[in-house]
């Protein structure tokens, strides 16, 4: 069965970002001048998806109103004989794709708000695409995943290697041999586990294609790390009964969910950006010797 459908979780009160977050949705964050949940919608269409569930939460509107057209706004640019602006605000809206919402009125970890899609999806196969993880390859990561499931009609969940100090942020996979080149049998899947306990340093990162069966599993998941439905907890359940596989991801992976990735992100858009590259590599360069400078003048420490 094809791969057509697509769920964006996006109900996270974004408190890393306060008090920015605090009247608006964190996924409206701009790279620039495009917000993050954009990227993961045109990742989405890149990869042939058809219809995407985004869901949502308080203080959310404004993603709805971002794939909205706005009239008023058309018609001043219109007017104004603003062409290329104009498209800019209407490829927001003629993405080629259905975009649907729905609101999780109570937060209780992804594997609840993954729940909620149950009557979208239906019996089909579908992606999990998370707004904190931005990915950059020649094939979208999204595509690669529904390529392994052409190949092996089964769940694959989207891994990559970090760093093995780092692994307790992440659900971790314990791997067991290769199916094929960079694509893993699991012998178990591992959430946020202690560094000294981590099976390996494969963390899950923001792409799941799974099959229809996990909302089974997720009606009778218990809670798990932080007292939440944990979606990598229903995946190890399913793991026992049929297979999941994990694929490494090589590309490169922008963490657009804490201050430090934000920023870092911004920057390395910001130096492909036409509008801005040509004057922020110059600054960044100028900059770096200011502040190598400062160094040196700064008293060493003892």
């Amino acid at each position: 069965m094809k791969v057509r459908k697509a769920i964006i979780p996006a109900a996270g009160l974004g408190t890393r970002f306060l008090p920015a977050t605090k009247a608006l949705a964190k996924e409206m964050l701009p790279i620039v001048d495009k917000p993050t949940i954009q990227f993961i919608v045109e990742e989405a269409k890149a990869s042939g998806i058809e219809d995407i569930l985004i869901i949502t939460g308080k203080n959310k509107r404004s993603i709805e109103d971002h794939f909205d057209s706005v009239p008023e706004l058309e018609q001043n640019l219109a007017a104004k004989n603003k062409t290329q602006l104009l498209k800019v605000v209407q490829d927001t809206t003629d993405l080629g794709v259905n975009l649907y919402y729905s609101r999780q009125s109570h937060p209780n970890g992804l594997g609840d708000a993954v729940a909620q899609a149950r009557s979208f999806i239906a019996d089909e196969p579908f992606i999990v695409m998370l707004g904190d993880d931005l990915m950059s390859d020649k094939v979208p990561l999204t595509k690669q995943l529904i390529e392994d499931y052409e190949n092996t009609h089964a769940s694959t969940i989207a891994v990559m290697q970090v760093p093995k100090s780092e692994v307790s942020k992440y659900g971790v996979i314990d791997p067991e041999g290769e199916q094929a080149p960079g694509l893993y049998n699991v012998k178990r899947f591992v959430e946020k586990p202690k560094v000294e306990d981590a099976p390996s340093n494969l963390a899950i990162i923001g792409r799941y294609l799974l099959t229809p069966e996990i909302f089974d599993l997720l009606d009778t998941q218990k809670p798990g790390a932080g007292n939440e439905i944990q979606l990598t907890d229903a995946i190890d359940r399913m793991n026992e009964t049929q297979r999941v596989f994990a694929h490494e991801f090589k590309g490169d992976r922008f963490d657009v969910g804490n201050k430090f990735g934000y920023v870092k992100t911004n920057i390395q858009y910001g130096l492909t950006h036409p509008e801005v590259k040509d004057e922020l590599k110059p600054y960044i360069i100028e900059l770096a010797k200011e502040l190598q400078a400062e160094d040196k003048k700064a008293p060493k420490k003892d």
